[in-house]
C-alpha cells in the first residue's frame, strides 16, 4: 500500500513547430511516432489518476488520439512559443481540470522526447514520491554523468585550455564527485509546491535514478538516431 494515496495528473507536453528537428513529436521512431511511446507508457501506469497530452497542434492531437492519448483541450498559441514555460503549460492544464471540478494532489511531467523508460519507471517513481509525500515537494529523474563528468570538463582562457571548474579540479582524480543530469523520464511535484516555487527544483526535491542507457532525450537528429539504436539493441521494437 502506498505511503499516501494521492491523485496524480500526468501531462505529456507536445507543441508543434519544433525547429531543430521538425515534427519531432510525431516523427516515426521504429514502428510508431515518438509521442506514442510515452502515451503507451503512461497508459500502462496503475498509479496515474489521469494522463493527458497538451498540444497546440491538430496533427499531433490526431496522432496522440490514435495511440490512446487523451487530448481534452487544445493548448492556446501563447503557450506554444519557443519561450513558453513548461510550468505555464502545466498550470493551464490544472486550471482546465479545476474549472471542471477535478483537482489533483500532484502533477507528473512526462516528456515525449525521453522515450527510454522501463515499463515500471512511472509507477516506481510515483510510489517513491508517494511514500515521501510528507517530507518531499518534488521528484526528479537523474542520470549519472559519465563521459562528460564536470571534473574533466575544460574551458578556454586567453586561448589556452583550462579546467572548467577550478574547485572541482583540485579533487583527487581517483575519487571524482559524482554528478547527475536531469532527464525527462519523469518529474513529479505536489501541486501546492509547484505553484509556490514555479519549478520542479525545490528545497526538498528527491531523486529517481535512471540507468545509463536512459541518458538520452531527443533534441536533434543525432539524439534520435542514438535512441533508435538503443531501442533496437534492447529489442524494444519487438
Amino acid at each position: 500500500m502506498l505511503g499516501k494515496n494521492i491523485s496524480v495528473l500526468g501531462i505529456i507536453p507536445a507543441r508543434g513547430g519544433s525547429k531543430r528537428l521538425p515534427n519531432k513529436n510525431i516523427k516515426p521512431l521504429l514502428n510508431k511516432p515518438l509521442i506514442a511511446w510515452t502515451i503507451e507508457q503512461a497508459n500502462k501506469s496503475t498509479l496515474l489518476t489521469k494522463s493527458i497530452v497538451s498540444t497546440d497542434d491538430e496533427e499531433i492531437a490526431k496522432v496522440a488520439r490514435e495511440y490512446g492519448g487523451l487530448v481534452p483541450f487544445m493548448r492556446p498559441a501563447r503557450l506554444a512559443k519557443d519561450e513558453s514555460s513548461s510550468y505555464d503549460v502545466i498550470f493551464h492544464a490544472l486550471d482546465f481540470f479545476n474549472d471542471n471540478g477535478e483537482n489533483f494532489d500532484a502533477v507528473t511531467l512526462l516528456e515525449p522526447t525521453s522515450p527510454l523508460r522501463r515499463d515500471d519507471d512511472i509507477d516506481n517513481a510515483i510510489k517513491i514520491f508517494s511514500d515521501n509525500f510528507k517530507k518531499a515537494g518534488s521528484l526528479i529523474s537523474l542520470g549519472e554523468i559519465h563521459l562528460e563528468q564536470p571534473m574533466h570538463a575544460k574551458t578556454i582562457q586567453d586561448n589556452y585550455v583550462s579546467p572548467y571548474c577550478h574547485d572541482i579540479s583540485k579533487m583527487g582524480t581517483n575519487d571524482p564527485l559524482k554528478a547527475y543530469f536531469p532527464y525527462g523520464v519523469i518529474y513529479i511535484s505536489k501541486v501546492s509546491t509547484l505553484k509556490k516555487y514555479n519549478s520542479f527544483y525545490q528545497p526538498r526535491s528527491i531523486h529517481y535514478l535512471i540507468e545509463r542507457w536512459q541518458n538520452y532525450e531527443v533534441d536533434d537528429i543525432y539524439d534520435f538516431y542514438c535512441i533508435e539504436a538503443i531501442m533496437k539493441m534492447r529489442g524494444t521494437n519487438k
